[in-house]
């Protein structure tokens, strides 16, 4: 099976011939109607206006005003993986960001890009970092040495108490629309995420994401899909398995170099596999580069950024809205109350308002607020090259 993969990886390349497949597969892919993504009150809820979540797979919020937020679900039910591929958050969507890490049970998010790359902002500094007070500012990573960083944290629903741990998987060296040059980091990367189990069918989806949630996104879970079919000794056929994906988000692989990318990292997988003193050596080395160690005692900050942030604001908006309805249709009554049935109607006024406030305290108890902890991170340096 992958001496087939290797030969059509050998003829391609040397030939420069991957610009074609890419076009077969961008032209073959299926357009699938996204409405609810180009609603006027969604637009600021988009990183990018061409690229949107398909209707029928987008994931959404529960219990919000508005349930909107550019995220799909993947399913490769071959594969038994499910993966929540989503833009790099805006500032204004963190706190849906991490609603919907919540609400899917999610065990890890797996962050492929840099926040900021040729001075353009490509995601919110969503997470909390050591020398970080306020959550929702824009940062560049400091540690240019490392290729990826772990960091656990601590996310804990106010209103019930419930606490769960979050591993934050962030490849730092990923260039915007391109491919890592080695698929040696790469797989390393990839394989911390898989022995940590976030990626297993027992937990939610993982959330993925890099600027757009196509590009890096869909390269790092078409890769993972290609190999746990190939550890079930499944025939791999790469690009229908690309087409397949696409049916849930669109523009997944978004270069040729990123497909020529994804047949390199599959080869050399299983390379790393056969050659056990290779599999010893990569495990070897990322022990022996840890830097720092786990730093366990809690690091909270900026809870109140949590508690609400945009989803608090519409739900004070609706609040006021709800009220001023109330004051409206008072109003109107009140010449009716004059002429006619006086307490008849003052007391449908209050059954009304009750039913109003009653269904209001619902819907908060429903929707979580999260605090956000900083727990501790390690910081891997990079492998010599494969």
């Amino acid at each position: 099976m992958l001496t087939i993969i290797e030969r059509e990886f050998k003829e391609l390349d040397a030939q420069h011939r991957w610009q074609p497949p890419y076009l077969e597969i961008r032209n073959e892919s299926h357009d699938y109607l996204h409405r609810v993504a180009k609603f006027p009150e969604n637009r600021n809820r988009n990183r990018y206006r061409d690229v949107s979540p398909y209707d029928h797979s987008r994931v959404k919020l529960q219990n919000a005003e508005n349930d909107y937020i550019n995220a799909s679900l993947v399913d490769t039910e071959e594969a038994q993986r499910s993966y929540i591929l989503t833009q790099g958050p805006l500032p204004n969507m963190c706190c849906h960001f991490w609603l919907t890490v919540w609400q899917q049970k999610t065990k890890a998010v797996v962050v492929l890009n840099r926040t900021v790359e040729k001075e353009s902002v490509k995601c919110a500094q969503y997470w909390p970092t050591d020398d970080q007070k306020m959550l929702f500012k824009d940062t560049g990573f400091k540690d240019v040495k490392s290729y990826y960083t772990v960091h656990l944290l601590r996310l804990e629903n106010i209103n019930s108490g419930e606490t769960r741990t979050i591993s934050h998987f962030h490849y730092t060296t990923w260039p915007d629309f391109g491919a890592p040059e080695s698929p040696a980091s790469f797989l390393n990367f990839l394989f911390k995420v898989r022995e940590s189990g976030s990626l297993n069918p027992d937990h939610g989806p993982a959330v993925i994401h890099c600027s757009e949630g196509t590009g890096c996104s869909g390269t790092f879970s078409l890769v993972d899909t290609c190999l746990v079919l190939m550890g079930k000794g499944d025939y791999i056929n790469i690009k229908q398995v690309l087409l397949n994906m696409r049916k849930y988000r669109m523009g997944l692989i978004q270069t040729p170099d990123q497909l020529r990318f994804t047949y390199m990292a599959i080869i050399a997988s299983k390379c790393i596999k056969v050659d056990s003193s290779i599999q010893k050596w990569w495990k070897e080395f990322s022990k022996e580069n840890l830097a720092p160690a786990f730093d366990h005692s809690p690091n909270k900050i900026m809870t109140e950024k949590y508690n609400g942030n945009r989803i608090g604001l519409e739900e004070e908006k609706l609040t006021d809205d709800r009220y001023t309805m109330e004051e409206n249709s008072e109003n109107a009554l009140r010449k009716h109350i004059l002429e006619d049935r006086k307490s008849t109607t003052a007391q449908k006024v209050q059954q009304m308002k009750q039913r109003l406030n009653e269904n209001e305290r619902k819907r908060k108890s429903e929707t979580p607020s999260l605090s956000l902890t900083a727990m501790g991170y390690e910081t891997f340096l990079f492998p010599k090259t494969f």
